[in-house]
């Protein structure tokens, strides 16, 4: 099966196709509606062969469809249908949940993505469950307001350091996982890893766009 993966940014889309090797690209931003990432990502793999779809979303996802709408793009991704819009058969995922399932091994782990917020899931023993840890309390605001983009930018890499490690520790010790693995944008700003940890980049989610078509990992559904 060739599998296109679409995986949506505040400030690039990216995708990549059963066969191919390097990523392609286009700017997202504020202005970027569901229908003209449709239409962009349709003109960048024109010449690509691909039979079904999977889209990494910067949100939550409810049954394939987004359950809103994301903080840093445009409008109109509320439960937005992306299969006639592709025309054909479209898996819309959380991209944090997208990245966890590229980078599973295994066993019960644990997955956080330091981008722009904190991206969250869990995969136990092969089923998915998307997570939205981010908004839970922490100190004066929430996990997302210390190591999310704004916490490393209003606390400085050295505090914003301590408190990855710190948010680390407490779900680690929390959610018991055997793995735990950071991801997103931001990892590079660590100067070491918090212990027990490992790092993946980005291209773990578009391996995740092509394991969700694979019966051997399944996303729960609510």
């Amino acid at each position: 099966m060739n599998v296109l993966v679409v995986d949506v940014g505040g400030t690039n889309v990216k995708i990549l196709a059963t066969g191919q090797d390097v990523p392609r690209k286009f700017p997202s931003g504020p202005t970027l509606t569901p229908e003209r990432m449709v239409s962009g990502v349709k003109q960048l793999a024109a010449e690509w062969k691909y039979e079904v779809v999977s889209v990494g979303y910067p949100g939550p996802v409810l049954r394939d469809r987004a359950a809103s709408d994301p903080h840093n793009l445009g409008h109109g991704w509320l439960g937005f249908d992306f299969e006639p819009a592709f025309g054909c058969p479209v898996k819309l995922i959380n991209d944090a949940a997208m990245q966890a399932l590229g980078s599973y091994e295994g066993g019960k782990m644990l997955f956080l993505g330091l981008g722009t917020g904190l991206g969250s899931a869990m995969i136990l023993e092969g089923v998915l469950q998307p997570m939205e840890l981010a908004h839970l309390p922490y100190k004066k605001g929430t996990f997302e307001d210390y190591v999310g983009l704004r916490g490393l930018e209003r606390l400085g890499k050295k505090k914003w350091r301590r408190c990855v490690a710190d948010v680390v520790a407490r779900l680690t010790a929390a959610l018991e996982p055997n793995d735990v693995v950071l991801g997103g944008g931001n990892v590079k700003e660590l100067k070491e890893l918090p212990p027990a940890c490992r790092a993946v980049n980005n291209a773990s989610a578009f391996r995740g766009g092509f394991r969700l078509w694979e019966k051997s990992i399944e996303p729960s559904q609510p």
